[in-house]
């Protein structure tokens, strides 16, 4: 297998196999992320894809899920996809699902007969970043897409039958922001119903947009206890049907998980048990923290 810089997949994607169909990502201008800057993105040949296959095929017993890198090879086109996908299945006879990262743009680019297409090939699971809800905030971290094209991405993988993993951003519209950030997210996230809801705490990244309004004084990091009561304002409004949630990433100041509906006021209780006792041996430090 060849790997292009750093790799990153989700973290229930630990055991799975890591190929590489696209370097870096398409869109690339988010300003809170500094994953993908030194990638300049391009589609990989199929002949090398193929390669790195036939290179990872004496595991082929042990191969259960592939992960498809890098930031949104969903960009990737659909005929080139579809040829990967049948290459995965057609070598690893044990294979059960295959993930890929996208963003909202990636789905609204595509027909919903190429979703479908995806889907009954065996792209099982999309992993999307919905960060917030907010109009304002969207503009501001130059996602992309506006709220509602960003509902119907969702609603639209959704319609498709994939699986749909989603990940929000606490703290993104630091104090100003805090109150529309959490509100406008948990109403776009009830439009939207996903399978999975991820929520990672804001990590400000040296050399990124967000890094310089920090320095200039033109946007506050929120503090830690701040950030708790944000994820409480979050929780309140959401009404999905069947949710796992995790708020237990490296970045996250209080390990959370749960299944939603069933476990929104259990999880409400954890977080004003901590945020009211305002006791930081409870939380975890900053120097643990981590993308």
């Amino acid at each position: 297998m060849r790997y292009e810089g750093a790799i990153y997949r989700p973290p229930s994607e630990a055991g799975s196999l890591i190929l590489q169909a696209t370097i870096g990502c398409s869109h690339n201008r988010c300003t809170f992320c500094i994953s993908f800057k030194t990638k300049k993105y391009r589609e990989r040949e199929l002949e090398e894809i193929f390669q790195d296959i036939k290179s990872a095929s004496r595991y082929a017993k042990g191969v259960y899920r592939v992960f498809l890198a890098d930031g949104d090879a969903m960009s990737m086109g659909t005929e080139k996809l579809l040829a990967v996908l049948d290459k995965l299945y057609e070598t690893f006879p044990l294979l059960e699902r295959v993930g890929v990262f996208a963003n909202a743009q990636n789905f609204l680019d595509k027909s919903m007969e190429e979703l479908r297409q995806l889907k009954e090939a065996g792209l099982g699971i999309v992993y999307m970043g919905v960060e917030t809800g907010n109009e304002e905030l969207l503009s501001w971290i130059r996602k992309g897409v506006s709220r509602a094209e960003m509902i119907k991405a969702g609603q639209k993988g959704r319609e498709a039958g994939f699986v749909l993993s989603v990940t929000a951003i606490n703290g993104l519209g630091g104090y100003e922001k805090m109150a529309e950030h959490a509100h406008d997210t948990a109403t776009l996230l009830n439009e939207i119903d996903p399978e999975y809801l991820g929520l990672l705490t804001l990590m400000v990244c040296e050399g990124t947009p967000i890094a310089r309004q920090v320095e200039r004084k033109l946007f506050q990091v929120p503090e830690p206890f701040d950030m708790l009561k944000e994820i409480e304002m979050m929780l309140e409004p959401l009404e999905l049907s069947n949710c796992i949630f995790r708020c237990n990433h490296a970045s996250n100041y209080l390990p959370l998980k749960g299944t939603l509906p069933q476990d929104k006021q259990r999880l409400l209780e954890s977080l004003r048990s901590v945020t009211r006792s305002g006791d930081t041996r409870r939380i975890r430090p900053e120097f643990l923290r981590g993308l």
